[in-house]
């Protein structure tokens, strides 16, 4: 038994010599592994340059992100909102700039600042310039087909095309000293003076023309009503008359035809006779006498 015993041991001992040799690793005489020399000092120094990249990299992004201010909101007073982006101070744009809307925050004033020029320009549909409003050293351009002021309730104040110019104000105020020229007609239903001052329609040095279709009426109602000429003021109604009501009609300056035979004791009145000559003159002549003058050829030249 103890022999078996003995040869059993033998055996397995045998049998794990070849495991032990499998994991053995034999080199030959004079061999070494692994990297020396002049190898292993390039792979040390590429390592450490690489170590002080990476160092040097994560310092500066570390330093921009310090500079510009990132955060999880935006970037320094940029913020990233939802719907588009907020701005707490002033933007400084080198290029163009291309958005569907910008808005000032809630009670604050929005400025648009340029050293030149500033242009606004919208396309259509193709990507050609349909708009354009150019702000320029003391000018201000703008290219459109039609252009349009309105008020905070939507009204029309002024609007201006290819056709005609309408404004929708109330009233039309011109401070110049001045005035206002048109080389044209002008068709209106009212021209008013402001309050508290004359109405004064004047051409330096031709003619002044008012034409109606219907009527022409010329109303003073607190005043009086003054037409002074240099040479003839004529009155001319083709198919109706001329009528002067009123009261009182005043012509003053009428010549007083003299005349010779006057009867004796007859009393001087105050009162005339208005008299007409064949071209229309008039003359004033005694109320007792025949309309008739010794000068009268003076009177109806």
């Amino acid at each position: 038994m103890k022999a078996n015993d003995g040869e059993t041991s033998t055996v397995h001992s045998r049998q794990e010599e070849p495991m032990a040799t499998r994991s053995a690793v034999f080199c030959p005489p004079g061999f070494r592994m692994g990297m020396y020399g002049w190898r292993k000092k390039c792979l040390y120094g590429l390592i450490l340059v690489l170590l002080f990249m990476v160092i040097v990299n994560l310092a500066l992004t570390l330093w921009v992100l310090k500079v510009l201010d990132f955060s999880t909101d935006g970037m320094g007073q940029l913020e990233v909102v939802p719907g588009g982006l907020k701005l707490k101070g002033n933007a400084f744009v080198l290029d163009n700039l291309i958005a569907n809307q910008i808005r000032s925050r809630s009670g604050e004033p929005i400025v648009i600042e340029s050293s030149r020029n500033i242009t606004l320009r919208s396309r259509d549909k193709l990507g050609r310039s349909s708009t354009v409003v150019h702000m320029g050293i003391d000018s201000l351009e703008c290219l459109a087909n039609k252009f349009q002021i309105l008020d905070d309730r939507g009204g029309l104040m002024f609007s201006a095309d290819r056709r005609e110019v309408v404004v929708g104000a109330e009233t039309l105020r011109i401070t110049g000293e001045g005035g206002s020229r048109f080389s044209g007609s002008v068709q209106t239903r009212l021209v008013r003076a402001e309050s508290g001052h004359d109405l004064r329609l004047e051409s330096p040095t031709r003619g002044l023309q008012i034409r109606a279709p219907k009527e022409l009426k010329l109303e003073s109602r607190g005043g009086h009503i003054n037409a002074l000429a240099q040479n003839d003021v004529s009155f001319r109604s083709e198919m109706g008359a001329i009528r002067l009501q009123s009261s009182s009609i005043i012509v003053p300056q009428l010549p007083t035809a003299k005349v010779t035979n006057r009867q004796v004791g007859a009393r001087s009145f105050e009162v005339f006779q208005l008299c007409a000559c064949e071209n229309g003159k008039l003359f004033l002549a005694d109320p007792h006498v025949v309309c008739a003058s010794e000068n009268e050829d003076s009177f109806c030249r």
